[in-house]
């Protein structure tokens, strides 16, 4: 501690030499021990994170890249439920046609037709239901 020449400190008397008083003494000595106890904790933990780093990446990266069996079921019913909707669209659309086509409309036959052909390609790919 840097003090000029001739200045006198609270605690201090003429001719001393400028030091802290006991109680001060350890009260930084309880700080800094304090403080080290507590770097220790966060350094260990730091420490910790930067070996385990490569493992969560490592994990994560296969998680992202696989796909798992609930997912994967997941996705199928979308799909089939997807499926469904669309012949059912497609079979209401091909009544109404079939009703205009019976009724002499010669375009909505042609359409019907058309329409029949995609109901056909797509009925394979959508599985019964149990009755």
């Amino acid at each position: 501690m840097d003090v000029p020449t001739g200045t006198l400190l609270p605690h201090s008397s003429p001719g001393t030499k400028h030091s802290l008083r006991p109680s001060a003494r350890w009260t930084r000595l309880l700080l800094l021990a304090s403080c080290t106890a507590m770097l220790q904790g966060c350094i260990a933990k730091t420490a910790w994170d930067v070996v385990t780093l490569p493992v969560r990446a490592a994990g994560k990266a296969v998680d992202v890249a696989t796909t798992s069996q609930s997912e994967a079921d997941e996705n199928r019913g979308r799909e089939i439920r997807r499926r469904e909707e669309r012949l059912g669209a497609l079979e209401r659309t091909y009544e109404r046609l079939r009703q205009k086509c019976v009724a002499g409309d010669t375009e909505a036959c042609t359409q019907a037709r058309g329409v029949y052909a995609e109901i056909t390609a797509l009925l394979p790919t959508v599985p019964l239901e149990p009755e």
